[in-house]
């Protein structure tokens, strides 16, 4: 005998069973479609400076503090090796949260009459995290340099 769901009434034991098959079925099925291949801001962020180069590392120097004791104000310093003549100049430097709710924190844009490529400044961080710095180079090459802050109270809302 066959029984269908129209002559069977259904307990709350097999009605949260099924509920719970599929959503898990649900779960597993997702993919790009659902958004989940997604990059994080901070990697769209860096894409958009960088495209598809890939930064060195060495002429960058980015000094910030390893333990922030206040996310609202942290201060930081970049500075790149380089003459500023020729085709060794410094056109910008990019500095970039990996936490924080907008992941681009500012763009300092230099030229030759600029002298020393370098900034000091301040920056708010929401909560530990890498900050990366990417310089942007007169010969269309890309110097990179990060580092990781723990921050002990977050400076943006957290």
């Amino acid at each position: 005998m066959m029984r269908t769901l129209k002559n069977l009434p259904i307990d709350r034991r097999t009605f949260a069973r099924g509920a719970a098959a599929t959503a898990a079925a649900l779960t597993l099925a997702r993919g790009p479609a659902f958004g989940q291949d997604k990059p994080q801001p901070w990697e769209a962020e860096l894409k958009k400076v960088i495209g598809d180069a890939k930064p060195a590392e060495g002429k960058l120097k980015l000094e910030m503090p390893e333990i922030a004791e206040n996310g609202n104000t942290v201060p930081f310093q970049v500075s790149v090796e380089s003459a500023m003549t020729g085709q060794d100049t410094v056109k910008a430097i990019h500095i970039i949260s990996t936490a924080n709710p907008q992941a681009d924190v500012a763009t300092f844009h230099f030229t030759p009459l600029s002298g020393k490529p370098a900034v000091a400044s301040r920056m708010r961080l929401a909560r530990t995290q890498d900050v990366i710095a990417v310089a942007e180079m007169g010969d269309g090459t890309f110097q990179m340099a990060k580092r990781n802050v723990k921050v002990t109270i977050g400076g943006c809302g957290g």
